[in-house]
C-alpha cells in the first residue's frame, strides 16, 4: 500500500498543485502516479453556507474558491495548474459536510447508519498563467449497515473523523470492517473522482503528466 505523502514544495517540472493538505486526496493522486505538490489553499470555508444552489453547484463553487485562493496567495508561482476539490454528503436532501467536533461526528454517523447516502465531489482546475479553468462533479452512493453505538463512540473518541466529509473515509472504514459498500466510483467518496480526473488533466497538457488508463479505487468487501 502506498504511504501517505507529506506536504511538499513543488518539484522541478511538476506544475500540478493540489490546493489541499488532505492525505486522502494525496494518496489517490499518488496511487494514480500523478506527480503533484500539496499546499493549504489559504481559505477557510467552514463559515460559508450554500445558497439556493444544487449540491453539485455548491461543491464545484467551493472547489473553485480553494483553487483561486491558492493562486491569490501565491503570486510568486505563476505557472501552475491548480486543483481544488470539495466533497459533501447528501442524506434525505440534507447537505452534510465535515464534522466540527467529536459530538457532531457521532451525530452524523448515527444519521448515516442503517441507510444509504450520496457523496458528491466537485473539482476545479485552473491554469494560473492563462486563467483557463474547468469544473466537474461526480456522485456515488454509499450504503451503510448498522453502526452500533459503542463502535461510533470508540471511533469518534479516536479523532479519526477529523477533516473527513461525513466523518469517515470509505477505504479506511471498509478495512476496519465497517458494513459499507458503494456504487459508482469509490474514489469520488474519498475526495477525488479518479475515473474522470486523468482525462481532464490531459487536456491541460501538464508537462509532468503521462496519461494512463482510467484509475478507480477497488471497492472492498
Amino acid at each position: 500500500m502506498t504511504s501517505l505523502a507529506p506536504e511538499s514544495d513543488p518539484a522541478p517540472g511538476t506544475p500540478l498543485v493540489l490546493a489541499s493538505r488532505s492525505p486522502r486526496r494525496r494518496l489517490l493522486l499518488d496511487d494514480a502516479h500523478i506527480a503533484h505538490s500539496a499546499q493549504h489553499p489559504g481559505l477557510d470555508d467552514s463559515e460559508l453556507q450554500p445558497g439556493r444552489v444544487s449540491p453539485e453547484q455548491w461543491v464545484a463553487a467551493l472547489a473553485y474558491l480553494k483553487a483561486a485562493a491558492w493562486i491569490h496567495h501565491n503570486p510568486a508561482q505563476p505557472n501552475a495548474v491548480v486543483l481544488g476539490a470539495d466533497t459533501t454528503i447528501v442524506k434525505d436532501h440534507q447537505l452534510i459536510g465535515t464534522p466540527t467536533s467529536s459530538t457532531h461526528a457521532a451525530s452524523i454517523l448515527r444519521q448515516l447508519s442503517d441507510g444509504s447516502h450520496d457523496v458528491i465531489t466537485g473539482v476545479a482546475l485552473i491554469d494560473s498563467a492563462s486563467g483557463r479553468r474547468t469544473f466537474f462533479t461526480d456522485r456515488a452512493t454509499v450504503s451503510v449497515g448498522h453502526l452500533p453505538a459503542p463502535l461510533i463512540d470508540d471511533y469518534t473518541n479516536s479523532n479519526n473523523w477529523q477533516g473527513k466529509a461525513g466523518g469517515y473515509n470509505l477505504r479506511e472504514r471498509q478495512l476496519a470492517g465497517w458494513p459499507l459498500s458503494s456504487s459508482g466510483d469509490p474514489s469520488t467518496v474519498m475526495g477525488l473522482p479518479m475515473s474522470i480526473l486523468p482525462s481532464r488533466l490531459t487536456a491541460f497538457n501538464l508537462a509532468s503528466f503521462q496519461p494512463k488508463e482510467a484509475h478507480t479505487c477497488p471497492t472492498l468487501s
